[in-house]
C-alpha cells in the first residue's frame, strides 16, 4: 500500500509530475495524466514524444526520476513495485508488434494466457485442462475468431494477430489495457473492426490507445491527449486537439 502522505485520487492511474532522463536526455518531463475507471484514452503524438516511455513507466520497466505513478485510487504506488507485481495488479499492456504461439492453434493461445492459478501445483493438476470451452470462445466471439479457433496462430492474417493478442491480453482480465498502435499494417476494414473490438472492450475495461492513425482515433471516440517531448501538449475531444495550433505545428501538419 502506499504511504499515507501520497495524493489520494479518485483515479484509476494517476501519474503527476513524472520526469525520467536516459543519458542527459529528458524523455518525460513532468508529465500529468489521469485516467478514470472505465476511460477509454488515445494517446497521439510525433515520434520521440514519450508515449513508449510513459507506457513502460507504468507498467514498471522503467522507474521515473520524479513524480508519482498511482493505480487503483491510490491504493498502489508503481513505482516501488517490478513488471510482474504490476502485471498482477490489473495493467496489462500490449506491443506493437503480435507476440502470439505461432505453431499453437487460436484457442491454445487464449488457453495460454488466461487469468488463473500459476503455482506449481495448478500445472500439476492442469488447472487449463479444466478451463471450460465456453469461456475460452467467449474470448474468440469478441475478438471475431472464432471460425479460427483449431488454426495455427501463425497462418491467420497480420490483423487477425493483432486481435488474437489483444484476446490474449483479454483473457488476463486486466482492469486496465494498454495498447500500442494496435492498428499499424492492417487493412482499412480490419482498423474499423479493431476500433469496433476496442469500444466493445472498454465497456468492461479501462483501455489507453497509443496510436498515430488519426481516423481511427477519430473513431474511438473517446478523449485523446497530445504528448510533445515528454509532457502533454494538449488534451480534449478529437475535435479540440486535432484544431490546436501547436498540435498542427508540431505533429498533424497543414
Amino acid at each position: 500500500m502506499v504511504d499515507e502522505k501520497l495524493h489520494v485520487t479518485q483515479a484509476l492511474l494517476y501519474l503527476d509530475g513524472v520526469s525520467v532522463s536516459f543519458d542527459g536526455y529528458r524523455a518525460i518531463r513532468g508529465l500529468s495524466i489521469y485516467i478514470e475507471p472505465g476511460e477509454m484514452r488515445a494517446i497521439i503524438g510525433p515520434n520521440g514524444a514519450g508515449k513508449t516511455t510513459m507506457m513502460d513507466i507504468i507498467t514498471g520497466k522503467t522507474r521515473p526520476d520524479e513524480g508519482e505513478v498511482l493505480f487503483d485510487a491510490g491504493k498502489y504506488d508503481l513505482t516501488k513495485l517490478d513488471e510482474t507485481a504490476i502485471a498482477e495488479l490489473g495493467i496489462g499492456r500490449k506491443f506493437q508488434k503480435p507476440t502470439v504461439f505461432e505453431s499453437h492453434t487460436v484457442a491454445d493461445n487464449i488457453l495460454l494466457a488466461l487469468k488463473g492459478p500459476r503455482t506449481a501445483a495448478a500445472s500439476l493438476f492442469g488447472w487449463r485442462n479444466n478451463v471450460e470451452r465456453e469461456k475460452i470462445d467467449e474470448v474468440l466471439t469478441t475478438t471475431g475468431l472464432l471460425d479460427h479457433r483449431d488454426r495455427p496462430a501463425g497462418v491467420i492474417s497480420h490483423g487477425q494477430k493483432q486481435w488474437l493478442e489483444i484476446g490474449m491480453l483479454l483473457a488476463q482480465d486486466p482492469a486496465i489495457m494498454l495498447v500500442d498502435e494496435p492498428v499499424a499494417g492492417m487493412t482499412d476494414a480490419e482498423t474499423e473492426q479493431t476500433a469496433a473490438l476496442l469500444k466493445d472492450i472498454n465497456k468492461s475495461h479501462s483501455v489507453i490507445v497509443v496510436e498515430h492513425d488519426m481516423a481511427f482515433v477519430r473513431a474511438l471516440d473517446c478523449k485523446v491527449t497530445c504528448l510533445h517531448e515528454g509532457s502533454v501538449l494538449s488534451e480534449g475531444s478529437i475535435d479540440k486537439v486535432a484544431g490546436d495550433e501547436r498540435v498542427i505545428e508540431v505533429y498533424l501538419g497543414r
